[in-house]
């Protein structure tokens, strides 16, 4: 609450009508309990549970899911009229691939601009993240395959970058698929966890990139415990400092405060140029290629700390898993 009435709603009213919600009440304190019970849909399954934290909530949704294919939404996000048949059609033309995503643009409709958004083929995300970085992908836009999301490993530790870490896996083993349509309005608020968290979140962002690389080098990481002051030498808080800024820019043009917009919008363009313009491009270039981390090179130029005992710390190597069996489709 009390942005729940309005994120149900915009899934009960979708063109496509064959699904089941269901939904995980992580121990609400509000009055969302209570909301969801009042609503009569039998295509809504409530699961209680006591409060166990994100990453465990998100666990049992794909324990608890009934359909072999899961769309990812957050309780203040809204999806928009067409994005549950527009997933049917890419999982029948593709039923192959491990995740299907798409566009998301900030919403109200006062903000602007959309989410930093990777695009390409399923080729260029592998190749992507085989050369290093990390995908950005809206996490409320996902439409995971529930077996094999399950099969790399599901979602891992509290970090608030759960998704980001599940991606990466995600993309070595199966295709994941890109739809070029903007099917969910992702609402940013200065309550949400994203928001009160981007400072831990960028230093989380490295520690999934370091996994990442560690793989692909074949090396074993450190425990985030051990790596976090190491990784904090890659750290860059004029990065931080202006991505606060951008979404401060945002919210309060969401609000209608259209001076202290501008002032977060000035802020965010003293804080980094470089950043502000390379925003700017990525909003204007369509083809451009988005990704999320820091240089590999930054990991092989701090080796050191980063993977103190290297030499005799080789891990196995990184082998796909073979494709489960195709149940049909069903949402």
């Amino acid at each position: 609450m009390p942005y729940l009435p309005e994120s149900l709603e915009s899934i009960l009213r979708q063109g496509y009508s064959d699904f089941e919600i269901l939904v995980i009440n992580d121990g609400s304190t509000d009055d969302s309990r209570e909301y969801l019970r009042s609503v009569r849909d039998p295509r809504l399954r409530i699961v209680d549970q006591e409060n166990r934290g994100l990453t465990a909530t998100l666990n049992r949704m794909l324990a608890e899911v009934s359909t072999p294919w899961l769309a990812r939404h957050d309780a203040d996000d809204v999806a928009y009229p067409h994005r549950l048949a527009c997933a049917v059609d890419y999982i029948s033309r593709y039923p192959e691939s491990g995740m299907f995503y798409s566009l998301a643009e900030y919403y109200p409709a006062a903000s602007v601009g959309r989410y930093r958004t990777t695009k390409g083929s399923p080729r260029e995300i592998r190749d992507l993240v085989q050369s290093g970085y990390l995908l950005t992908i809206a996490h409320p836009t996902f439409i995971l395959n529930v077996e094999r999301a399950t099969a790399v490993g599901g979602y891992r530790f509290n970090l608030h970058v759960e998704d980001t870490d599940l991606s990466w896996r995600i993309a070595l083993h199966y295709d994941i698929r890109f739809i070029p349509e903007v099917l969910t309005g992702v609402r940013q608020n200065l309550q949400s966890l994203s928001s009160a968290n981007l400072e831990g979140q960028a230093v989380n962002v490295l520690y999934v990139q370091y996994l990442l690389v560690s793989h692909l080098w074949n090396r074993k990481p450190m425990a985030y415990e051990e790596a976090r002051n190491s990784l904090l030498q890659l750290f860059n808080p004029r990065k931080v400092k202006f991505r606060n800024h951008l979404r401060a820019f945002n919210i309060e043009l969401g609000r209608g405060n259209k001076s202290r917009a501008f002032v977060e919008a000035a802020r965010a363009f003293f804080t980094s140029p470089t950043n502000f313009m390379r925003r700017l491009s990525d909003e204007c270039s369509p083809r451009r290629a988005i990704a999320a981390g820091e240089p590999p090179a930054l990991f092989k130029k701090h080796e050191n700390i980063l993977w103190p005992n290297h030499a005799g710390n080789y891990c196995a190597p990184f082998q796909p898993l073979p494709p489960p069996a195709n149940r049909g489709l069903h949402t």
